[in-house]
Order: C-alpha cells, then sequence, then structure tokens
C-alpha cells in the first residue's frame, strides 16, 4: 500500500513540474534570448566603435603629418575625417582644424570649430581650453558682455583654466575703460596661491600699467584697430591707384 501512495505522489509531483515547465520555459526561452541578444548587440558596437577609434587614429596622424610637410588642405581633410568619426580623437581634431582656420585667417571658422569642440567633450581640461581659445580670437572684437558670457564660467575656483580666463577677463575690461573692475581681477591673480607665475607677473605688470595711467591708452588703440578692420575697401579712382595691395599678415594663434 505505501508503495501505491508514493508512485501517486510522484505522479503528482512528475505533473506539477509539467506545469511549471510549460507556463515558465517559454519565457525562460525569451529572456536567453533577449541576453543573447543584447550580448551580441554590444559585441557588434564595441567592434564597430574599435575600429572607428583606429581609424579615427590614422587619420589624426595623417593629418599631423600633412601638417608637417606644410599642406593644410590635406591636413585639414584629414583632421576632419578623424572628427566625424567621433571619439577620444574628434575634439584634437577639431582643434587642429580651428588653428588651420585661424592660419587662413578664418577667425570666425576657428571660433566655431572651437566651441564644437568644446561640445563634444565632458573632459573639463579639454572642454575649458577649447572655450578659452574661442574666447582669446575674441578678445578684440567682441562685446564685453559676450566675453564675460564665456569667460567667467571658465574662472569660476576649480576650473582648469581659472587664472588665464580671469586674465583674460582683466584685459576686456580695460580695452573697454573698465580700469577699476580690470584692477580688482589683476590683484586677486596677483595674490592668489594657484595662480601660474606667469600669469602673476602679467597680473602685476597690469596693475603697475593701470596706476600709472599707461593703461588708458589701450581702449583707444584697440577701438582704431577695429575701425581700421572694419573700413571699407575703396575701389581705386586712377590707374596709379590700382597697385598690387599686399596681403595682411596672418594672425597667429594667441599662447595658451
Amino acid at each position: 500500500m505505501t508503495d501505491v501512495f508514493e508512485e501517486v505522489e510522484e505522479e503528482l509531483r512528475s505533473e506539477q513540474w509539467r506545469k511549471i515547465a510549460r507556463r515558465w520555459l517559454p519565457v525562460a526561452g525569451v529572456v536567453l534570448a533577449v541576453c543573447l541578444a543584447a550580448a551580441l548587440g554590444y559585441w557588434a558596437w564595441d567592434s564597430w566603435r574599435t575600429r572607428q577609434a583606429e581609424a579615427a587614429s590614422l587619420a589624426y596622424n595623417g593629418g599631423v603629418e600633412a601638417l608637417q610637410r606644410g599642406d593644410l588642405a590635406a591636413a585639414e581633410s584629414a583632421f576632419n575625417d578623424a572628427a566625424e568619426r567621433g571619439g577620444a580623437y574628434k575634439v584634437l581634431a577639431l582643434n587642429q582644424r580651428a588653428a588651420i582656420a585661424l592660419q587662413s585667417d578664418r577667425i570666425e571658422d576657428a571660433v566655431a570649430l572651437l566651441d564644437e569642440a568644446a561640445d563634444s567633450t565632458r573632459d573639463p581640461v579639454l572642454k575649458d581650453l577649447s572655450r578659452l581659445k574661442a574666447a582669446l580670437l575674441l578678445l578684440d572684437t567682441a562685446p564685453l558682455d559676450a566675453l564675460t558670457d564665456r569667460l567667467e564660467p571658465l574662472a569660476e575656483d576649480g576650473r582648469p583654466y581659472a587664472a588665464f580666463a580671469q586674465e583674460a577677463l582683466g584685459m576686456a575690461r580695460i580695452q573697454n575703460n573698465q580700469m577699476q573692475a580690470a584692477r580688482e581681477l589683476f590683484v586677486q591673480l596677483s595674490l592668489g596661491q594657484d595662480v601660474p607665475e606667469g600669469v602673476r607677473q602679467r597680473a602685476q605688470a597690469a596693475i603697475q600699467a593701470i596706476d600709472s595711467g599707461t593703461a588708458s591708452a589701450i581702449p583707444a588703440i584697440a577701438a582704431a584697430a577695429r575701425e581700421a578692420a572694419e573700413a571699407p575697401v575703396q575701389a581705386p579712382t586712377a590707374p596709379e591707384a590700382a597697385a598690387p595691395i599686399e596681403a595682411p599678415a596672418q594672425i597667429q594663434e594667441p599662447a595658451e
């Protein structure tokens, strides 16, 4: 009799397991299929990203080699290829393209490329460096409000180029005849503990120029330079006036 009960219990357990299997095996199959698809998708994405990084590296190195040969067109094409592939080389390639644009006196293009470089990375050093370069290119032409909007965030405590951004803000205020505000910035720089020595020395020199009154000539000089740059070119009125016009000297990228 005991054997009969055991057989019945075994049959009941077997039936329960069959029910469980019929209910959950399809779900388990779907879960396994999703996991397999996710794994294969990640592998494919990682492989694609690795190939893109290798191609970007080759393109970037090709751009550097073209620069060394003096072939700016080939260099810009290579850096553009590297930037389009994204990844870590994008911000570097965009900075290189900005430098090429600057050599061709295309300031607006250079600023746009530097802004794009800043937007393409989360690295605070590369991001702020690109922003600072763009602001320096606009230092002699942009309104003070626009420069302030660009530079004040970079000048906050803890930012990697805070001292350089404060220095640029001080120069912008001198150029806009805000001597007292500029002096306060330069005093902070001259007394700061984490200020690079070169910035400190330039801040001390700026304070001396402001106190002696010689800095007051800077806004007039900057305004005259802007007016000369914006003045329209007059057409020659006589044959003898049609002499060849010399090309302007290329603007050098400001030191970082």
